[in-house]
């Protein structure tokens, strides 16, 4: 019987959760949930030079919001705990000790300036990325080069060191990744990576293969970038007796303008960067999810609008590609819009209620709103347009589209609506049905075609060419709104 699934997402709280680390974190749940597992929040703050306060609670938000619920983490403690590496120090100096002990690891006295003027030294006698490894190794101060007596006294002193691992010179570290199939890495390549710094913190390699094997993780998935560290994490299991979890290394989220996508080739593109921001721009999570598990990812067939049960359902990794993903701004608008047009006008309403409040505009009944938002629901692609494509329902335009106007305002166009609003003022009902009817028989009996009335009509009430069916904005904005708009309008428009 194969061993329970137990996937973890651990983001290090050094800034904001960016949208890659979320669909990092998108791609753990499915696998867990798919496979019956548990899903597990791990936050790695060993790197406390880059700390960032509010990073965590922005983690969680995050991830709350987009509605991946974790089993486990910082906030809901389990059997594997504590959740947070910087509570689990004392772990991993036991660890880092056994590393030392069975040969695998030692320590390093040396000063920066002392190996920046080693990788100095080297890179002027032609070697272009010099590092600390098994060749420069024997010339540096460490436990390898010095007597046992000095390394014993410069530890009782307090000396400040490191704790490095002692990578081999000439040996080849091969591992399956479920995405990508069989990988291999040359020895030669990786440096004598630092286990333990010299604050007694360990670094991610170490604190990471410890809390993946106490925490019993079985699959790590995380992004390409974490690619080249994975030979060191395979020869520490090795080293500390220990058998490796399944690796899946995620393909890269792209920029349309080429490369990775960055914060800052994002901000220059218009793209939000931050799950922050999606937040606080009010997406649709369900619509960010959706987009998300399509960028690397596709269920085989012509689907595109899965929830995130059906995604659960539908998520297995050898559907993960290896290549890149674009990330495509203008799909996601079109999976907001799906999202939006999916939801109640009561729900919708709740939600735009205070947008419309700080805009100054007041929603006279329920009943008005509700209509509100079924007219403009499919006009709009984020919940923030509403307010904007509203504007004309709460105030009368101030100015009139110049393009509608040379092409609908004709001389004889005043006459022709004061003729219909005599009609729209003695309709007794005044329903949009009824409105468009009389329309309707008012043109043909004139011979007219409906633009001559409808486009300047429009132009009018709204100030615009286009947007939502006419008489329903009529029926909305009732008989001495019109009436003053369209006499407004002649007496502006001439």
């Amino acid at each position: 019987m194969s061993n329970p699934v137990r996937v973890r997402f651990a983001p290090s709280p050094t800034g904001m959760l960016h949208i890659g680390g979320l669909r990092t974190a998108l791609y753990n749940y499915l696998f867990a949930k798919h496979n019956n597992g548990e899903f597990i929040l791990r936050i790695e703050d060993t790197d406390q030079k880059r700390y960032v306060e509010t990073a965590e609670h922005d983690i969680t938000k995050s991830i709350h919001w987009a509605g991946l619920e974790y089993s486990e983490g910082p906030d809901k403690p389990g059997a594997f705990g504590p959740y947070r590496q910087s509570e689990r120090s004392a772990i991993y100096k036991k660890y880092a000790d056994q590393l030392l002990e069975n040969g695998n690891a030692y320590y390093a006295f040396d000063s920066t300036e002392e190996i920046e003027e080693m990788r100095s030294r080297l890179e002027k006698s032609g070697n272009p990325s010099p590092k600390y490894d098994a060749i420069t190794r024997m010339s540096m101060k460490n436990s390898l080069t010095l007597p046992k007596e000095e390394v014993a006294k410069r530890l009782e002193s307090g000396d400040a060191y490191v704790i490095r691992m002692k990578v081999p010179r000439r040996e080849t570290v091969r591992f399956f990744d479920e995405i990508r199939g069989f990988v291999s890495f040359e020895t030669q390549g990786l440096d004598d990576q630092v286990l333990m710094k010299s604050d007694g913190l360990p670094t991610y390699h170490l604190a990471n293969v410890v809390d993946d094997h106490l925490m019993e993780i079985s699959h790590v998935i995380r992004g390409e970038e974490w690619l080249s560290s994975a030979p060191k994490h395979i020869l520490l299991y090795q080293y500390l007796g220990w058998e490796a979890p399944k690796m899946a290394h995620l393909p890269l989220i792209m920029s349309p303008a080429g490369g990775k996508l960055s914060k800052r080739n994002a901000e220059s593109l218009g793209i939000p960067i931050n799950v922050r921001d999606y937040v606080e721009q009010q997406f649709e999570p369900q619509s960010v999810v959706n987009f998300l598990s399509f960028l690397g990812w596709n269920p085989g067939d012509n689907r595109e609008i899965l929830s995130l049960e059906e995604l659960v359902e539908a998520f297995t990794l050898d559907r993960v590609v290896k290549s890149g993903s674009i990330f495509n701004f203008n799909k996601l608008t079109w999976y907001n819009e799906q999202y939006l047009r999916n939801r109640t006008e009561e729900d919708l309403l709740a939600q735009v209620k205070p947008d419309f409040e700080k805009a100054g505009y007041v929603i006279p009944s329920d009943e008005f709103g509700k209509k509100l938002i079924h007219l403009l629901k499919d006009r709009v692609s984020f919940i923030t347009d509403f307010v904007k494509e509203a504007v004309y329902f709460f105030e009368a335009p101030n100015e009139y589209n110049e393009k509608t106007k040379s092409k609908a305002w004709k001389a004889e166009t005043p006459a022709l609506l004061t003729e219909f609003l005599e009609i729209l003022n003695k309709s007794e009902d005044y329903s949009a049905e009824v409105l468009k009817h009389e329309a309707h028989t008012f043109l043909e009996a004139k011979g007219l075609g409906f633009g001559k009335l409808g486009l300047p009509l429009r132009l009018a009430l709204t100030g615009m060419g286009a947007g939502p069916e006419l008489f329903d904005v009529v029926a909305m904005l009732g008989k001495v709104e019109v009436e003053s708009r369209i006499k407004k309008a002649i007496a502006e428009l001439g």
